[in-house]
């Protein structure tokens, strides 16, 4: 039973959920009110897009995620727009303008280093949003699609400046280990607590990869030695 309140992702602790929902919280408002200012007088624009909320939760929650950066939030999510957008134009048929859209949007965000989640949903919106997405054209790229996404990141940028994470991610400097030593699981516990992030990846794959780069090592060392090839890793 315990284990269903442990942290999911590695790294993660109360404090850290507690700082991601703040800077939720004070990020969509923002993002919100900010926009506001730009919607169209009779109402025709979203105030802010619903995938923004699941973009949050990457800025916030996970600050040192590749999918959480500034590129690939603003980037991701206004290419996404584009594509859905075009797709909906050039295919009438909502039933296959979906799909296209979405990989298409895969493909445009992986191709431009901006692999962003939340932005699937972008794509999807543009083509099944409604009249309101469908009258605002390509505008809809611009308001409120990159307008919330430069402003999500930037509330983003300022709000980790207190949080005590990098954002953009900033990889930190490993100091060398002084002695050769074989990983151990309270290892890898002291050293997600030296950095101090919640990395996108679950604690037990880390251990499995730490594991398969020690043992690579070793059988590497050992073959460097002169001795013969390890057994083959459990």
């Amino acid at each position: 039973m315990r284990k269903l309140f442990d942290p999911i992702l590695a790294g993660g602790n109360l404090k850290d959920r507690l700082w991601a929902c703040l800077g939720a919280l004070l990020g969509i408002g923002l993002t919100s009110v900010i926009s506001a200012t730009f919607v169209h007088p009779h109402g025709t624009f979203l105030l802010i897009a619903a995938p923004m909320g699941a973009a949050a939760v990457l800025v916030f929650a996970v600050p040192a995620s590749p999918l959480a950066q500034p590129w690939s939030v603003i980037g991701g999510n206004t290419i996404a727009a584009l594509v859905g957008v075009a797709v909906r134009i050039l295919v009438p048929a909502p039933e296959l303008a979906a799909p296209i859209a979405v990989g298409v949007a895969i493909l445009m965000m992986s191709l431009t280093r901006s692999l962003h989640p939340p932005a699937g949903a972008v794509a999807l919106t543009a083509v099944v949003g409604g009249p309101a997405v469908a009258d605002a054209g390509f505008a809809f790229v611009l308001v409120p699609i990159a307008l919330n996404a430069i402003i999500l990141t930037a509330c983003g940028i300022l709000f980790h400046r207190f949080s005590g994470h990098s954002y953009p991610h900033r990889v930190p400097t490993v100091v060398p280990a002084p002695i050769e030593a074989a990983l151990r699981a309270e290892d890898l516990d002291k050293a997600l607590a030296d950095l101090g992030e919640t990395l996108d990846v679950s604690r037990e794959d880390l251990d499995l990869l730490f594991g398969r780069v020690e043992y690579h090592a070793a059988h590497r060392r050992t073959k460097s030695d002169g001795g013969g090839p390890l057994g083959r890793a459990a």
